[in-house]
């Protein structure tokens, strides 16, 4: 992911963001690299710019749940920020499908600059935070 070049795309099968950064790294460390954890995680926090958690729901659909971007490094940590959550609390419909959708944290993410300067222009008012809905218990 890390060769000069903006610009990859891969699938890692992950119950969370967070998961899937775990996932990552443990694929390195069973690829035999002898290489210290935390210089793992300082390349993975430097290639890639978000996550795009798709999951499959309890009705059988598969929904993007999470956008989140990766931020950095606080000591040994990857850190991570939610900029679009799927919202469950909005029910389901009279055939048992999710009526949810995307919504924004609120959060502007730091790559939003690196997509203006790709002519990718997206406005502040895709990043107002919106309410949501409350969520049932055992909603997904």
């Amino acid at each position: 992911m890390n060769t000069g070049h903006d610009g990859s795309l891969t699938t890692v099968h992950a119950n969370s963001p967070r998961d899937t950064l775990a996932r990552l790294e443990t694929l390195v460390l069973m690829a035999g690299f002898d290489l210290p954890v935390r210089a793992i995680r300082e390349q993975m926090a430097s290639a890639i710019d978000c996550i795009v958690q798709l999951t499959r729901l309890r009705d059988g659909s598969r929904r993007i749940t999470h956008i989140t971007e990766v931020q950095g490094m606080e000591g040994d940590v990857i850190t991570t920020q939610d900029i679009f959550l799927f919202d469950f609390g909005m029910g389901v419909d009279d055939h048992g499908r999710y009526r949810g959708h995307l919504k924004s944290t609120g959060v502007r993410p730091k790559f939003a600059e690196k997509l203006s300067d790709m002519g990718i222009r997206l406005g502040a008012e895709v990043f107002q935070p919106e309410q949501f809905a409350k969520r049932a218990a055992g909603a997904w």
